[in-house]
């Protein structure tokens, strides 16, 4: 699978100690819809980094063997613009673990429905939706328990946590 970068341990963006993992696409919707630059997305960096080629297997194995991660964060650029491969890794992450697995999308819930009922054949799924929306409010979430960066973003749980 396609990846742009892998944190073993971020403490910022879930409640949990997680892995992160940062997907390669994203059609900078949240910033094409407010006719602003996309040099002014949060991700902007990790867009200009090359992709890596890795397997889900090799991810998975990375994973287990640190005993302080919890769960697994599937974010920007946008996993849901590499949806096949999402899909993939969390069926083979599922074989070994039901830890829990959160997305990151700045999709609505609306314009995801398909993705969402394919999501939902699996335990302890957690979806962020919401597109980030520059220079507005911080708000409090309690699911995922981190601060998001604009008042239309929440966080709802799929299944089993």
């Amino acid at each position: 699978m396609k990846i742009k970068s892998i944190n073993d341990e971020v403490f910022q963006d879930y409640k949990k100690i997680s892995m992160m993992i940062n997907f390669p696409n994203c059609t900078f919707k949240c910033l094409t819809e407010l006719n602003l630059p996309i040099d002014i997305c949060q991700n902007c960096e990790i867009a200009k980094q090359p992709d890596i080629e890795i397997s889900p297997k090799e991810i998975i194995n990375r994973y287990l063997k640190n005993d302080i991660t919890d769960a697994v964060l599937c974010a920007g650029l946008e996993p849901m613009d590499s949806f096949d491969e999402l899909l993939n890794f969390i069926n083979e992450f599922r074989m070994v673990s039901n830890d829990d697995i959160v997305l990151y999308t700045g999709y609505n819930e609306d314009e995801i429905c398909d993705k969402i009922h394919l999501l939902s054949q699996f335990e302890n799924i957690i979806i962020k939706f919401g597109r980030f929306i520059p220079n507005q409010e911080k708000h409090y979430d309690e699911i995922l328990g981190v601060e998001l960066a604009s008042p239309n973003q929440y966080a709802k749980i799929l299944g089993g946590i």
